[in-house]
């Protein structure tokens, strides 16, 4: 009898357990299907929140991944339209012609067209999307749109209307708009050593620009510029120290880094010594490159030497000898440091910037005589 007994309870016991179970699987799996019904509501939400706003940039917009701000996409047809028919040419680049654009509020913008046969990989466009929606700058130019479709890579860019630097100072059409002045040319050089700055240590990850030339900067007016064409732009490089793996070569002739030339080694500093190039090119108005021989080889006996004369001898003869002559010291030392063979030594970028400030916010300095 006692025996039954036990036998009993413990069926007893199993049926509870078993309810127990069953109730809390239960409770279990209600919640979980509560969970993903909010879920799916709060997704829902967020869709109808980011298709509403993408109505108000008139439906053509995406959000890309990794970035909180919404890109505006444009249809070939549409920058087809803007450019009527690729019509105006303003600029050409190593893979890319760039074309004068109207939009329909009535804005001008360009349009980069980034062309396969000229060596334009999709991956490089995609590359300097995401770069160009990571900056923002006043001393750089900024991504308005762009459009990747019919095999077409468009980018849509802000207008800067006086064309490039070398333009204005290196052709005929340019020159004749005027010379540059001396305090012109020191601002252009702060504008740009300012973008510079900001790309290797503001930007997030910092930004190698990598083709620092007279091309690639473009007037706003006489007095201001911004750094333009990011296509062979780095990402993510250490400020502080160089990479120590070599990458494959990019730049421009005359303008790019012997260091970085000879081992491959690529840093910041790369950036610096092109900006010593264009100081160079500011001061003596000589192209970067004088036949086979940089504008650094062609001047080094001269910016290195202490005589005055010889330094003011360096001045582009079209500026007449117009020049402040402790800022004329200041740029030819600052290319001096800029253009070291050792990239380490080089100074950063934001010492240039503060080199630049204090010696242009004072203007009691003694006058070249014109």
């Amino acid at each position: 009898m006692f025996s039954g007994f036990l036998s009993t309870n413990r069926r007893n016991l199993f049926i509870i357990g078993a309810i127990i179970l069953i109730i809390i699987i239960t409770i279990i799996l209600r919640r979980w299907a509560v969970y993903l019904e909010n879920k799916d509501q709060e997704e829902n939400s967020c869709y109808q929140k980011s298709e509403s706003h993408d109505q108000k940039e008139d439906g053509k917009s995406i959000v890309i991944s990794g970035f909180s701000s919404v890109v505006k996409t444009y249809t070939f047809e549409e920058l087809k339209e803007a450019t009527r028919d690729f019509r105006i040419r303003i600029g050409v680049g190593a893979t890319s012609f760039v074309y004068l654009a109207q939009l329909e509020d009535g804005r001008f913008a360009a349009v980069k067209r980034v062309m396969e046969d000229r060596g334009g990989s999709k991956k490089m466009f995609l590359d300097e999307v995401s770069i160009l929606l990571r900056i923002s700058h006043p001393n750089l130019v900024g991504m308005m749109g762009f459009c990747l479709e019919q095999g077409e890579q468009l980018l849509l860019l802000e207008y800067v209307p006086n064309k490039s630097l070398f333009d204005r100072m290196h052709t005929q059409q340019g020159q004749c708009r005027g010379i540059l002045t001396w305090s012109n040319r020191v601002s252009i050089a702060l504008d740009i050593a300012r973008a510079l700055d900001y790309l290797h240590t503001v930007a997030d990850p910092p930004v190698i620009h990598r083709d620092i030339k007279s091309s690639n900067i473009l007037l706003v007016n006489n007095n201001h510029a911004k750094l333009a064409d990011f296509g062979l732009c780095k990402l993510g490089h250490d400020i502080q120290t160089a990479p120590l793996t070599p990458t494959t070569i990019k730049g421009s002739l005359g303008y790019v880094d012997t260091n970085y030339l000879n081992t491959g080694l690529l840093s910041p500093k790369s950036d610096v010594y092109s900006f010593g190039v264009i100081l160079l090119e500011l001061v003596t108005g000589l192209k970067s490159l004088q036949g086979s021989t940089t504008i650094a080889e062609w001047t080094e006996d001269c910016r290195k030497n202490q005589n005055v004369d010889v330094l003011v001898g360096l001045l582009d003869p079209k500026l007449k000898s117009a020049a402040d002559l402790e800022q004329l010291k200041v740029l030819i030392d600052l290319a001096n440091l800029a253009l070291l063979e050792n990239a380490e030594a080089r100074p950063d970028m934001k010492f240039i910037v503060n080199t630049l400030l204090s010696c242009t916010e004072d203007n009691l300095q003694p006058q070249l005589p014109v």
